[in-house]
């Protein structure tokens, strides 16, 4: 018994058929076009996972940091700087 019920002599068969109907060099072809489809869509991924590894970092050093005063921060003192003057 092979891959889910099916025999390796039925894959044979199958295999068979299918070079007769599409040819080796068209297989080949595919073959070759799935294959750099690959390699990009990792390619892709590699990138994609070195960007958010440089966000990771930027947050990290940035939350080490002291935080900026907001504009509300900013509004709220002058508001009680102007009460405590009058």
């Amino acid at each position: 018994m092979g891959i889910g019920g099916i025999s390796v002599w039925q894959l044979l068969i199958l295999l068979l058929i299918v070079v007769m109907v599409f040819g080796t060099k068209k297989l080949r072809n595919m073959g070759g076009d799935l294959g750099a489809a690959v390699k990009g869509f990792r390619k892709g991924m590699e990138d994609d996972k070195g960007e958010n590894t440089e966000k990771l970092e930027a947050d990290a050093l940035g939350a080490d940091a002291e935080p900026s005063p907001s504009a509300g921060d900013t509004a709220e003192k002058q508001t009680t700087k102007n009460n405590s003057t009058s």
